[in-house]
């Protein structure tokens, strides 16, 4: 059409052609053949090193939560990107927020593998994740503060069992109680413990302190009395038991003191095991049944920017006019949204989810980072088994079969791709 001859158009395309050939047909050629050899390259395998695809545990694990994340990862970015892209459509700081939701593309798989690591940390002093969930537990269901604490010498109490302890004998009204306790290091009573007091007796009622029974110091203290230097149990919770039933129960102040009505009058005198629970550490967001989905959050927080985009730029190609007629009709928020705005923009959410499905079939980065070598074999995938099989396992067979077995799930995708793409370029 141009008048150009085949020889100059043919030398034009010749660096590009052999770029390709050098960097793309090449190893995929070399893939495909090296796959049907053994360990050493020497020996013709066959089909044997496919046939592990199916075989090996590790590879089965890898292709079970690589359809995890087939199914879960695009579809769930893609509805997040639809949100925030009809959302932000009709506020004034709609383009503020479209730059912060969009901002963790332009941070690398590496560092937000690193970033996200650290969010799942166990320690809720150092995990984001944990230090929420932490908090939100501890709204409803108060962790212990006296996980630690025992009965120490020559104590009144004993274990119940449970994690519980009781008195020894029946205790009487009019006749304080004491009821001390060791185990938990002075700078760790909560804020609210003061300085303990010995209880004063009172006519027809059971009164009594548990506190601290420790002071710092080789021989400094009175042992089972309440120092100047004690602290009380604050909110400890003593109930009265009588023939295993609790008649009676009451909550210490900040300085170890607590009254009990008459009803305890010769019972005995329990201090539950929800006084000595652990406190809540959270959840085990690596560990082997949370992992897989804990990584794909973070896949999530990273490429729901990038759907948002492409989606906000096909809803500005969207004609208002059909919106309009549809409310005019009396369809609410709801149905034009489902009615109107989702199927006209059903192209653009077909690239967006495509694009994303061959992206998380190559996911390795943030599997390698994020997830510990405790569970990295509940969280793999085949991008990562590939590495391990080619690298640290040395069978460069079965890795070149996981890499052709890769090639084969990704074209289907990308045929769909380029098919669709051509449909547009007709209309």
């Amino acid at each position: 059409m141009t008048g150009t001859r085949k020889t100059v158009a043919a030398l034009f395309l010749l660096p590009a052609l052999v770029l390709l050939g050098a960097l793309v047909v090449y190893p995929i050629g070399y893939s495909v053949v090296r796959s049907f050899y053994d360990q050493s390259g020497d020996g013709f395998a066959g089909v044997d090193n496919y046939r592990a695809l199916f075989t090996d545990d590790g590879i089965r694990t890898a292709l079970k939560n690589n359809v995890i994340w087939v199914v879960f990862a695009p579809t769930v970015a893609t509805a997040l990107g639809l949100v925030f892209a009809v959302l932000t459509e009709r506020v004034r700081w709609g383009t503020a927020f479209k730059l912060v939701v969009f901002m963790p593309m332009a941070i690398s798989m590496l560092a937000a593998g690193i970033i996200f690591r650290l969010v799942y940390d166990q320690d809720p002093d150092k995990g984001v994740a944990n230090a929420v969930w932490v908090g939100v537990h501890d709204t409803f269901a108060q962790s212990s503060a006296f996980p630690k604490a025992h009965p120490g010498r020559e104590s009144p109490l004993r274990p119940e069992g449970g994690g519980a302890f009781i008195t020894k004998e029946p205790v009487r009204a009019g006749e304080p109680v004491s009821l001390p306790l060791v185990g938990v290091a002075p700078d760790l009573m909560p804020d609210s413990a003061k300085t303990a007091v010995g209880a004063r007796p009172e006519p027809g009622r059971v009164t009594g302190t548990t506190w601290q029974d420790f002071t710092r110091g080789k021989g400094v203290g009175t042992l089972g009395a309440p120092d100047p230097s004690e602290l009380g149990y604050a909110g400890m919770r003593i109930e009265a038991v009588r023939d295993g039933k609790v008649v009676a129960s009451a909550t210490a102040a900040g300085d170890g003191t607590f009254t009990l009505p008459e009803a305890a009058d010769g019972a005995r005198l329990r201090l539950p095991a929800s006084n000595f629970q652990e406190p809540y550490n959270g959840l085990d967001w690596l560990g082997p049944s949370l992992v897989t989905p804990a990584i794909i959050g973070s896949y999530i927080w990273m490429w729901a920017g990038f759907a948002m985009v492409l989606i906000a730029a096909g809803l500005a190609s969207v004609p208002r006019e059909l919106m309009e007629a549809a409310r005019v009709d009396g369809a609410n928020e709801w149905q034009v949204f489902r009615r109107i705005t989702v199927p006209l923009l059903a192209p653009v959410l077909a690239v967006v989810v495509v694009t994303l499905m061959i992206n998380v079939l190559k996911v390795f980065d943030l599997v390698f980072i994020i997830a510990p070598g405790s569970s990295q074999d509940d969280a793999n995938v085949l991008a990562l088994e590939l590495y391990r099989k080619g690298f640290s396992e040395d069978q460069p067979g079965i890795a070149s079969a996981i890499a052709v077995f890769l090639l084969l799930l990704v074209i289907p995708v990308m045929w769909f791709n380029i098919r669709r793409l051509r449909r547009e370029v007709r209309r």
